[in-house]
């Protein structure tokens, strides 16, 4: 039975992806929430608005792709968790062949209205510089990569642990208006989508290496007192991958396969930029792949290099922060509580995972086990096999303490498939065919474990 003596209040701190998504589902499932931001009272060193769920990097959510792809399986799952960051991305989507990109501003504005006008939610302006403490009831830290130094020292004090750090960078953003569409061209790679979602700029073989040369002689932001601090893998400075080889970003970001010059079809580029929409106007396209810590004045004249970018005007340059994160495995139970203060849960990037979804995923989980326990519930975790499940036990396995980095989800994180699921006759799945197993079994699952939390609502 539930018991109807515990709090059905609760706060969350952090208005992001992570924060948004965990008031929302708390909300939703009828718990009061305060959701405590601290811009503009208190600014970062990567948003520019106040808005909550601010796309500070990309405007892609990745792979929509539930059958191929982990990361569009995560887009499925939390879908059918009804999820306020998936329904605000499908309805601010902007064209991106088989990726799920956004109007980053329409994005925004659409979480920040519905968590406003939710009877259940209040948004409170201002900095929290301390851990909660048990008299401030149950509450949700979701601040993200860019705690501020207030908090990031209070949770190391409480914790003993260093936090881990990484840099992270953001890619520039240009007026459409200022490409050179007689020498770019609209195509998806391998005309995904809708065949022609993003803007190709091709570079031969001589432009390609220009280019490197320039990135590599290019002046960059120093930050001596984050030496040591490494970069995440899947967010890469330009001039960092082309510093670990010439061909890096020719197969990387830059790489032309997938793709066909309709003015020289006969021709292959050596590398090609791709460019994609930013926001539902077709006005503004960002660069993909393109994060850097080049000074701005260098970003501009080696951007120009780029041929259809001899003109470009940049709505936005690139930059770069540095993030932080727990070692959760060690400092965090199975449903994201701090072990030595377990009314306080942490969600989002903050816990180590790694994008945009994992980050509203991690979010999402947090609210619904705050909500659980509000209830008088055991939290109950999502099965590994999923992705939200994956993803959860990646964060919080203690036996991954030791060597615990960011990481974005992949079906790497998940269980092996079992052998009656691996093969069909006498052909053993591969590729594809296996991504979509895992996919089955994920929804399967997923379903199963809805029927039982649904039933235990009923029961309660």
């Amino acid at each position: 039975m539930t018991d109807t003596s515990l709090p059905s209040r609760i706060r969350v701190i952090g208005g992001g992806l992570a924060g948004s998504e965990a008031a929302w589902q708390c909300a939703r499932l009828g718990l009061v929430v305060e959701l405590i931001e601290m811009r503009p009272i208190r600014a970062t060193d990567a948003h520019v608005t106040d808005g909550l769920a601010e796309l500070v990097c990309s405007n892609s959510f990745r792979s929509d792709d539930a059958e191929g792809n982990a990361v569009g399986l995560l887009h499925e799952e939390m879908r059918r968790l009804d999820s306020l960051v998936m329904a605000a991305a499908d309805r601010n989507r902007v064209p991106a062949g088989g990726a799920l990109a956004v109007d980053r501003e329409a994005f925004s504005r659409d979480v920040h209205t519905t968590l406003e006008s939710h009877p259940n939610v209040t948004i409170t302006r201002g900095e929290i510089t301390a851990l909660p403490g048990p008299d401030d009831g149950p509450t949700i830290i979701a601040t993200g990569p860019l705690t501020s130094s207030a908090l990031a020292e209070a949770i190391r004090a409480e914790t003993g642990e260093d936090h881990l750090a990484f840099f992270d960078a953001i890619a520039p953003i240009v007026h459409r208006d200022s490409i050179d569409m007689d020498v770019a061209w609209f195509q998806s790679r391998y005309d995904k989508g809708e065949g022609s979602d993003y803007i190709n700029c091709p570079l031969d073989r001589a432009q390609y290496d220009a280019f490197i040369d320039a990135l590599l002689s290019a002046e960059t932001v120093a930050f001596k007192e984050w030496e040591g601090t490494p970069y995440f893998e899947g967010c890469l400075p330009i001039e960092v991958m082309a510093e670990r080889g010439r061909e890096t970003l020719a197969h990387g970001p830059m790489k032309p396969v997938g793709l066909t010059n309709p003015r020289a079809p006969d021709r292959k580029p050596h590398a090609i930029v791709q460019l994609r929409q930013d926001n539902a106007l077709g006005t503004l396209y960002n660069m993909v792949g393109f994060q850097t810590k080049m000074r701005h004045g260098e970003q501009a004249r080696i951007f120009r290099m780029i041929p259809g970018l001899e003109r470009a005007e940049f709505a936005r340059l690139g930059g770069i922060h540095r993030n932080t994160f727990l070692n959760s495995p060690r400092l965090l139970d199975g449903t994201l509580r701090l072990k030595s203060r377990p009314w306080v849960r942490f969600a989002g990037q903050v816990t180590g995972c790694e994008g945009y979804v994992e980050s509203a995923a991690v979010g999402l989980m947090a609210g619904l086990f705050a909500s659980a326990e509000a209830r008088g519930e055991t939290p109950a975790s999502p099965p590994a096999t999923t992705a939200l499940g994956a993803l959860l036990n990646h964060i919080t396995n203690p036996a991954h303490a030791e060597t615990f980095q960011p990481m974005n989800v992949n079906f790497g994180l998940f269980p092996e498939l079992p052998p009656e699921l691996t093969r069909v006759g006498k052909r053993k799945l591969r590729g594809r065919d296996r991504k979509a197993a895992y996919a089955r079994r994920a929804l399967e699952d997923l379903a199963a474990w809805m029927g039982e939390q649904r039933a235990e609502h009923t029961n309660a």
